[in-house]
């Protein structure tokens, strides 16, 4: 029995997580560094997983498969293709990354009154942990049941750590905690941000536990790769409205995760309550649960009801786009703003997965990494610099790369991959999206290209207001990165430069996964049309 590398890859983080509580309440360095450990332990993995995946073999390959419970048709089945192996690896690759970042996030306060709650180190980093594990096994799971559990189990840790272990750093209206009732009122909105998260993925798991069970008694299996060789070989028929009720259970869980407009409102809540490194576990990895389980699931195992709601969901891909843009432009909260930009990215990604060609389908995938390391250097850049003045207003900064030009520099190159900059890695992903999208829904493209332009409008305005003009009082003895920081950054630019000039390791193995899925909903990329000249 060759070794089981997939179970090997989820099961060190859940692990860790175990460990990490485990270890004494005294010893919360101790608890971090345990907690580094086993995340880099899982990256290792990840990258052996990704080195034994060839691009040309199966399209599943690694895979295992148990029984679990037998009487219900249920298995342990895992696989990857070049889609979910590329997206285990940057789970793996920015959970070290969000562990180095958030160091101090959950150290004891200082102030000891009555009101101030003890935060519990080894609480927060074996949270992180179980959260890596839950996203990488969805990631590997073929198994539509195990996926389902998977899916909403996550959310556990992710309500405990945006609930629990909010950003200190509140509004002006929570700031001033020294007044009385400020921490008090920080929490309430924290609660507010995490049951909200709750709700809106709880409503959308539900519909989706019953899509699955349809999905069970019209198939008799919840085994993906055998659902989808029944239908391939036509041994498998769903009436036509059948297939489009359980198509639409399964999109509407992982619209509420991706987020797609309008059932985005969670996100901007959330990111803003928790910490710079949760918001990037949220945005950068969990959102990506969603994005990815429409490729795998709604196109392959629903795909005459995926070309019939195509433009429906095109049209509010292009809405969020557009929509999360505008609202981008209109925030003074820094942390919310990049949320809204997340939303109008993720919507250049539902457009690219369904615009049905290879352009599209290859740059989905790739912003899907790319937004991925983009967002996490801007949100982790930001977190390091709210953590020194205390305050999320963009109002409160001015002035910044006068006092600390290395942080201000990261800021920027974080800014510049999310508005796509060519030369960077993000600008490869969103032109094959809107490529695609264009060379066979030439309006929807073309409008699309505005989210361009406001992105290039909000993500200069915060830099010209933070990080330009007078220096402001507050921010004249701000320090500069330090070396953990750096750490925590340089990676992540050197990834978003090397990927936008050399983009070619990661086409290489995305590409026959989407041909795959681009034959399983039989579409093929339409003729370019030229017009002959003598």
């Amino acid at each position: 029995m060759s070794f089981p590398l997939l179970t090997a890859t989820a099961a060190l983080p859940a692990l860790g997580a175990i460990a990490t509580a485990a270890v004494p309440a005294a010893r919360r360095t101790a608890a971090k560094w345990l907690a580094l450990s086993f995340s880099l332990g899982t990256l290792a993995l990840a990258v052996v997983a990704l080195a034994r995946f060839e691009p040309g073999g199966a399209r599943y390959q690694l895979t295992e498969s148990h029984a679990w419970i037998a009487e219900f048709g249920v298995r342990y089945e895992l696989g990857v293709d070049g889609i979910g192996v590329s997206l285990l690896a940057l789970t793996a690759l920015l959970v070290p990354f969000v562990i180095l970042a958030g160091w101090h996030d959950a150290d004891p306060l200082e102030d000891a009154r009555p009101n101030r709650r003890w935060r519990p180190t080894q609480g927060f980093f074996a949270l992180i942990l179980a959260v890596e594990a839950m996203v990488i096994l969805s990631f590997e799971a073929t198994d539509v049941f195990l996926f389902y559990i998977l899916f909403e189990a996550m959310l556990i840790p992710m309500y405990f750590l945006i609930g629990g272990f909010g950003d200190r750093a509140a509004p002006a209206q929570f700031a001033a905690e020294a007044a009385g009732g400020g921490d008090e009122a920080a929490a309430t909105q924290r609660s507010y941000a995490a049951v909200k998260f709750l709700l809106y993925n709880l409503a959308g798991g539900l519909i989706m536990l019953a899509a699955v069970i349809g999905l069970y008694v019209v198939a008799g299996t919840f085994s993906l790769t055998e659902i989808a060789e029944a239908r391939a070989n036509g041994s498998l028929s769903m009436a036509t409205n059948t297939e489009r009720l359980l198509f639409l259970g399964f999109f509407f869980a992982f619209a509420v995760k991706a987020p797609l407009w309008p059932l985005h409102t969670w996100l901007p809540n959330a990111m803003g309550e928790a910490t710079a490194p949760v918001a990037v576990l949220i945005t950068a990895v969990v959102d990506k649960v969603g994005t990815f389980a429409m490729l795998r699931f709604c196109l392959q195992l629903f795909p005459e009801a995926s070309k019939w709601a195509t433009p429906a969901i095109l049209v509010l891909a292009l809405i969020s786009i557009v929509y999360g843009a505008l609202l981008a432009v209109g925030q003074r909260d820094m942390k919310r703003l990049i949320a809204y930009a997340s939303i109008s990215h993720f919507g250049f990604i539902i457009m690219g997965i369904f615009a049905m060609t290879s352009q599209g389908q290859s740059g989905a995938t790739l912003y899907m990494i790319n937004h991925g390391i983009s967002t996490a250097a801007l949100m982790l850049v930001a977190g390091f610099l709210i953590s020194r003045r205390g305050s999320r207003l963009i109002a409160d900064y001015g002035g910044v790369q006068k006092v600390a030009p290395v942080l201000a520099g990261t800021f920027l190159i974080g800014g510049l991959a999310t508005l796509s900059l060519p030369g960077l890695s993000p600008f490869v992903s969103e032109f094959l999206v809107l490529v695609g999208t264009f060379s066979r829904y030439p309006v929807i493209g073309i409008i699309a290209t505005l989210g361009i332009v406001l992105a290039a409008l909000y993500v200069l305005v915060l830099y010209q207001r933070t990080m330009t003009g007078p220096v402001k009082a507050e921010i004249r003895t701000m320090p500069d990165l330090r070396v953990r920081e750096l750490v925590v950054v340089a990676p992540l630019i050197a990834l978003l430069l090397f990927l936008g000039v050399y983009p070619k390791p990661l086409t290489q193995i995305v590409d026959p996964a989407v041909e795959h899925t681009l034959s399983d909903v039989q579409k093929t990329d339409p003729k370019p049309e030229v017009e002959a000249a003598r």
